[in-house]
């Protein structure tokens, strides 16, 4: 009888177990223009007001927030999640907008009078980069979508929030988180 032989095969990685952060990371983008436009087209054909292709939008982000962060922690093996509202935040502003976006948000301000809101700030957001808003549309931010994002990594965080996208100082997004969320992170503060 012959032995079996174990051959010295290597195993297949597959793409989930590799690094967001390792390698370029870069993408072309002259196709993440096009697939972005024809994203708003495709909600745009299905609204039938600014607001309504705005939801569309958010709505659309958040699913694409709620997989990218379950991604994020998939392929960083060595990431904990954040377990305190404010370490959530930076993580948003900096580790996140990195790994998706190339560099971190501009800015990350807490509002002086009202504890649950906070606000990023980003100047030039690269969604905003490929879209010329048509007069008849005006009030249009198409940052919407990345607005969305950030509310479906919260919310799947276990961070309740809603998130819009303004234009002020670029483009500002205001991150209002429900009142038991605030109570929970000051009640580990006092621990």
């Amino acid at each position: 009888m012959n032995p079996i032989q174990i051959s010295n095969m290597r195993q297949k990685t597959s793409i989930l177990d590799k690094s967001i952060s390792k390698g370029k990371g870069e993408i072309n983008m002259n196709c993440f223009a096009l697939m972005f436009s024809e994203l708003v087209q495709y909600c745009q054909g299905k609204a039938h007001t600014v607001n309504e292709l705005q939801t569309r939008l958010s709505d659309l982000g958040q699913e694409v927030g709620m997989k990218l962060i379950d991604l994020h922690f998939l392929r960083e093996k060595n990431s904990k999640r954040e377990i305190k509202l404010l370490n959530m935040l930076l993580f948003i502003k900096s580790t996140f907008w990195k790994s998706f976006f190339g560099r971190e948000a501009d800015k990350l301000e807490h509002s002086n009078d009202d504890d649950s809101t906070y606000y990023i700030i980003e100047k030039e957001p690269l969604v905003n980069k490929f879209i010329s808003v048509p007069k008849d549309k005006g009030n249009l931010n198409c940052a919407v979508f990345v607005g969305g994002i950030i509310e479906g990594i919260l919310n799947s965080s276990g961070f309740n929030a809603k998130v819009t996208a303004h234009w002020h100082k670029g483009t500002t997004y205001m991150v209002k988180f429900e009142d038991h969320v605030i109570t929970r992170d000051k009640q580990m503060d006092e621990r």
